[in-house]
């Protein structure tokens, strides 16, 4: 992944803004790189919480199978971040591909991330085909 992820055109986007704190910051003195992943997941999580009814929210669940992240541009105490998330274009049986994106104040894109999620039983833990209406939920 070297380009900039941007949502194709009529894409649903759901957005979280973030806030840097003193812990976030590492010994270079800008946002540490798992903080990028945090936020990835937190986006992920608001994301389907916001868009998914409490029915499919009982009967599904999610875990990450893959992460790829690109670091562009450091983010400082002080600075809020702009979290964009989207999802592919169709789901790959259980599979989902999630991206995200992390800007800072001026628009600059600091991370990004595509992430593989899988639909799993959560009773079972076994993975699940996406069901048609998850894929519509989110586009």
């Amino acid at each position: 992944m070297s380009r900039m992820l941007e949502p194709p055109d009529g894409r649903q986007v759901f957005e979280l803004g973030f806030a840097p704190e003193p812990v976030h910051i590492d010994g270079n003195g800008h946002v540490n790189n798992v903080v990028y992943l945090a936020w990835a997941q937190q986006l992920a999580i608001a994301h389907w919480s916001a868009r998914a009814s409490e029915d499919d929210q009982a009967r599904w669940g999610w875990i990450i199978l893959r992460h790829e992240v690109d670091y562009r541009r450091p983010l400082k105490l002080g600075e809020m971040a702009r979290g964009l998330t989207w999802v592919a274009d169709a789901p790959d049986g259980p599979r989902f591909d999630r991206l995200v994106r992390i800007d800072a104040p001026d628009g600059g894109m600091c991370a990004q991330v595509r992430t593989v999620w899988c639909l799993v039983d959560p009773a079972t833990g076994r993975p699940q085909r996406v069901p048609p209406h998850m894929a519509t939920m989110f586009s």
